[in-house]
């Protein structure tokens, strides 16, 4: 079975301008877990999660530290903590979102689909044909061949 057999072909997108509440609010009503970022052109621009989203609502993750001759040298965890700062005063999904975004192709396999996802720890993918996204496969939508099998 390939992706394009299971894929989700009407995709609900966003806009680099919509502020934080509306994505809270398009994912809520709409019962998903993330949505795909996309520019005035149509083209993929990012994707936005719940897990971007809880950002909002925590402090970001200090870096580790060490003490050496009175100074602190942060040593891992910097690029992370400049992350979860970044989303927590975002405004706007551009501000927000994951820009370097997984995605796969209509002709991949599920299987081929699933290990990406287990592989990248990602909860969708969207699919891709001609750098143009034509659908988008969720987990569920992976689990869901395992009851159609």
């Amino acid at each position: 079975m390939k992706v394009m057999d299971i894929m989700q072909t009407s995709v609900i997108t966003i806009q680099p301008d919509t502020e934080i509440k509306e994505i809270a609010r398009t994912l809520f009503e709409n019962k998903i877990s993330g949505v795909p970022v996309v520019d005035s052109s149509g083209k993929l621009a990012g994707i936005i999660s719940e897990g971007d989203l809880l950002h909002k609502e925590t402090n970001p993750r200090i870096p580790d530290v060490i003490g050496f001759l009175g100074a602190l040298i942060y040593y891992r965890g910097v690029k992370q903590y400049d992350s979860d700062f970044k989303k927590l005063i975002a405004l706007q999904a551009s501000e927000i979102m994951t820009r370097d975004v997984i995605t796969i192709n209509k002709d991949a396999t599920i299987e081929e689909a699933a290990t990406l996802m287990i592989n990248r720890n990602v909860k969708r993918l969207p699919v891709m044909e001609n750098e143009k996204m034509i659908g988008i496969i969720s987990r569920m939508d992976v689990i869901k061949t395992l009851i159609e099998d």
